[in-house]
């Protein structure tokens, strides 16, 4: 393939600009914001499940606490009513009187370790409603990092969005001034060989693989025409642009 020497020269331009936009990209998919915000995401899902499970054991200790305190209603309603009949003198039988008393006593026993364990219970919602408080005073502080590190990111994309659109307008630019056959050949070199589609050959070295190229290489690129379209075909296969600095 044939290009003027000019041509070849504008091809490191464009080379430049493709590298400037692989920059770009791989800035954009590697922003810090984004595993920040991932991290801050896993985080914020697991104070969801915490407060999910924390408003779960409210609900089952709400549950077993008004039932508790029906069980010593029911147990202090019967021992006023048995403590009435004993005030009121309606046993008069010694034995009925007896066990009424024994009834009495053990309803009161009944009711001091019914209002123990309502004692527990709410020790123990207390505990769960902190835990409850802490893990949503923990998902508003995430929250608001989210936000935080989702606006720099957005800042961040933007400004990578407006040097991208800028390197792409070059790149069109450039490629307009350019041979279509001479495009053609750089974009499938470049799509072969990592993004890099044409380099400076200086001081008789490969700027796309920083290879030496061999002595008849060498000579067969001082050989060729200017206008001819050279590759370094022992190494990378790229195109070799030739300029003053290449030592031919």
């Amino acid at each position: 393939m044939k290009a003027s020497p000019e041509a070849q020269l504008r091809l490191l331009e464009l080379a430049d600009l493709d590298t400037e936009l692989g920059r770009l990209g791989h800035r954009r998919r590697t922003l810090p914001e984004n595993a920040e915000l991932a991290q801050l995401s896993e985080r914020a899902a697991k104070i969801r499940d915490a407060i999910t499970i924390a408003d779960t054991d409210l609900a089952d200790l709400d549950r077993d606490l008004a039932r508790a305190e029906k069980d010593v209603d029911q147990v202090r309603v019967r021992i006023d009513r048995d403590n009435q009949r004993l005030d009121a003198g309606q046993v008069s039988n010694a034995r009925e009187l007896e066990s009424l008393q024994a009834e009495v006593t053990s309803l009161r026993k009944r009711q001091g370790d019914l209002e123990e364990v309502v004692l527990e219970l709410m020790e123990r919602r207390e505990s769960a409603q902190a835990l409850r408080d802490g893990a949503a005073a923990e998902g508003e502080t995430v929250g608001a990092d989210e936000a935080a590190a989702a606006a720099r990111r957005d800042a961040a994309v933007a400004e990578i969005e407006e040097q991208t659109a800028k390197a792409a307008a070059a790149r069109v630019a450039v490629v307009a001034d350019l041979p279509a056959d001479l495009v053609a050949l750089y974009d499938k070199v470049r799509a072969s060989s990592g993004g890099l589609g044409a380099a400076a050959l200086r001081r008789g070295q490969c700027g796309g693989c920083r290879e030496m190229l061999s002595t008849v290489e060498l000579n067969e690129i001082r050989a060729a025409a200017a206008d001819e379209v050279v590759r370094h075909d022992e190494g990378c296969r790229r195109i070799l642009v030739r300029t003053p600095e290449s030592g031919l």
